[in-house]
């Protein structure tokens, strides 16, 4: 199924992300995690895409073999780093050949140890050359892009950073997923915003649950991302508790997504790191479901 249908559904879509396993003991545990979120009927799923190539050739297999074995619809993430434009024709028409419907087109991150990102030679700049390049092949993919409720950390302003989400839609993204964020405000008001400047196709936020406190005060310098000072503040008390800050971060993340879902956001994007247990608490107190 494309998933733009499924948000044109009127029942809140729920989906999640993971990366491909590096292990046999990972892959076990990634099909246990899919099992255990499978008993809560998820929209889709969709599969990192590593930069530098440490997971890319792993990214189809696991797509699709997510989709074959577990019957759940996935997406493929496909980047731009490191690939000429004729390389990314030659990948789009293998996802298509696999059979698979959605592809998240993003400029992608550098690669570890560089600190901005280059273009290949002769590859695209921006991830709406991207999605411009994955509709020049006429295989009827469904195209989604990321959005950036606090900014993309790189973006000189919001204003700017808007007008760069509006030529990925023009270009032909049919859906946004966005960024993590801790703050439902900084949805609000990306939607806002987003919508003055016309861009009207579902704008889904992106939830991680804080089962961690090391690991997301690092994900959040990494991408920007802001931890408001009370919910910091507690997170800081119980960092020495790991039990306490998973049960602190899916309580917060549980009255995110219940208000989102009131204010009208079609879905939840959650990012997992390949594991079930704070997600489906989650998604077993908004649906009922254990």
């Amino acid at each position: 199924m494309r998933i733009p249908e499924r948000y044109r559904s009127g029942e809140p879509c729920f989906s999640f992300e993971f990366f491909p396993p590096k292990t046999e003991k990972g892959e076990a545990k990634l099909f246990e995690t899919l099992a255990d979120l499978k008993r809560l009927s998820p929209g889709f799923v969709s599969v990192t895409y590593g930069a530098g190539g440490s997971t890319r050739d792993r990214t189809l297999a696991w797509t699709r073999r997510i989709r074959e074995e577990t019957g759940i619809e996935a997406m493929h993430h496909l980047t731009c780093v490191g690939h000429t434009k004729d390389e990314l024709r030659t990948i789009v028409d293998r996802i298509a050949d696999a059979g698979i419907e959605n592809v998240l087109a993003l400029r992608g991150d550098p690669p570890r140890g560089e600190g901005a990102f280059v273009p290949a030679q002769g590859g695209p700049a921006h991830a709406s050359e991207l999605v411009e390049l994955i509709h020049e092949k006429k295989r009827g993919l469904a195209v989604g892009v990321a959005g950036y409720p606090e900014g993309h950390p790189e973006c000189e302003g919001r204003a700017l950073d808007i007008e760069r989400l509006k030529q990925k839609v023009d270009a032909g993204a049919e859906f946004v997923l966005t960024q993590l964020f801790f703050s439902n405000a900084f949805y609000y008001d990306f939607v806002d915003r987003a919508r003055k400047a016309g861009i009207d196709v579902p704008i889904v936020p992106g939830i991680m649950p804080i089962t961690n406190f090391e690991q997301i005060s690092r994900f959040t310098r990494q991408c920007g991302a802001t931890i408001p000072m009370q919910l910091m503040l507690e997170l800081e008390a119980r960092h020495h508790d790991p039990e306490a800050v998973i049960q602190l971060g899916v309580a917060h993340a549980t009255v995110q997504c219940v208000e989102l879902l009131d204010r009208g956001a079609p879905g939840i994007h959650f990012f997992t790191l390949n594991k079930s247990k704070a997600t489906r608490m989650i998604l077993a107190a908004l649906t009922g479901r254990g």
